[in-house]
């Protein structure tokens, strides 16, 4: 199987930029490989290390369909279905007849995460900045920042942003805990060791009371999501000078698709090669902390530039941009 170091050129050098504006070293082996060596997780092959995610062959080329949670394995009987299978098929034998494309649409339409393999690749940068509100240049050091974010690339950009001297809040609803608490133990606490915690009802208001007092958000939710709390980006940022805004979607906050990531690794074609030439997973869902590591950079950047930006990051364009390097 192809290792994954070939593919890392980009990551060092926004790694080492990253240090450059914080002086804040990043350990790039941990953020990428520690959850698998602390969970004990085999190497991947066709089927994710993580076990859920699943490259299935298809008329044309590939996708990956990510079967992460009981609903997504409820659906996949209709997923069948809508590829034209019958019966008790298996989805590998519908995908055959099927292309990438539309086995990624249909499955996504069922609400699960999936890619056409490469699909991410061409379509956009990995970070978008928009201006929002006024510029005043500082470093992370001191400020408040709120994280909504939940498994692995926000609260990795969370860590590195909090070794670089920032105040972290972390922030859950009462009726939906941070997913990676189901993990491994160990790795909770490396990524969110030394970060207040708070646990909120979210229909109460205090999530945006939280937001009030933040100097910048983590978040990786749908924009419309927020809204429905009361939180809105773009009032956040017009309110106080030199503020932040991360956003991190699979596709960008115009995409209503989800993603995990390994089928953003997927989409952004972060995949090794077998000995027959096709595509195998690398690593455990690597778009998550290569997506970590960008945003971290990016608001580290936005802030000793001024702020008042909203940052757009996308999962699979994070994943794209170590593809399209070699």
């Amino acid at each position: 199987m192809e290792p994954v170091e070939p593919f890392l050129g980009p990551l060092h050098d926004v790694a080492v930029a990253f240090t450059g504006l914080t002086g804040v070293p990043v350990d790039l082996p941990n953020a990428l490989f520690l959850r698998a060596r602390l969970a004990g997780l085999p190497l991947p092959g066709r089927v994710s290390a993580g076990g859920s995610c699943h490259l299935l062959e298809t008329a044309d080329g590939w996708a990956a369909v990510n079967l992460a949670r009981p609903d997504d394995l409820a659906a996949v009987p209709a997923l069948v279905a809508l590829l034209g299978g019958a019966g008790m098929e298996e989805p590998h034998g519908a995908a055959r007849r099927a292309a990438a494309a539309d086995v990624a649409a249909h499955a996504q339409l069922l609400g699960i995460a999936a890619a056409a393999h490469g699909s991410a690749r061409g379509t956009r940068a990995p970070v978008r900045a928009e201006r929002g509100g006024a510029a005043s240049p500082r470093g992370p050091a001191g400020l408040r920042i709120v994280d909504f974010s939940a498994l692995w690339a926000g609260p990795l950009c969370a860590r590195l942003l909090g070794a670089a001297g920032a105040r972290i809040v972390k922030v859950e609803s009462t009726t939906r805990p941070d997913g990676a608490r189901r993990g491994s133990p160990a790795f909770y606490r490396w990524l969110h060791d030394g970060h207040e915690s708070l646990v909120l009802d979210f229909a109460s208001g205090a999530p945006a009371e939280v937001v009030a007092e933040a100097d910048v958000v983590i978040e990786a939710s749908r924009p419309r999501a927020l809204r429905r709390l009361g939180i809105h980006a773009e009032e956040f940022l017009a309110a106080r000078p030199g503020r932040v805004w991360l956003s991190i979607t699979g596709y960008g906050r115009d995409e209503d698709r989800i993603a995990f990531g390994d089928d953003a690794a997927v989409a952004g074609g972060l995949t090794g090669l077998d000995r027959a030439g096709d595509p195998v997973f690398l690593g455990d869902a690597l778009a998550d902390p290569v997506t970590g590591v960008f945003a971290a950079h990016a608001v580290a950047r936005s802030l000793v530039g001024g702020g008042g930006e909203l940052l757009s990051l996308s999962m699979a364009a994070c994943a794209a941009a170590l593809t399209d390097s070699r």
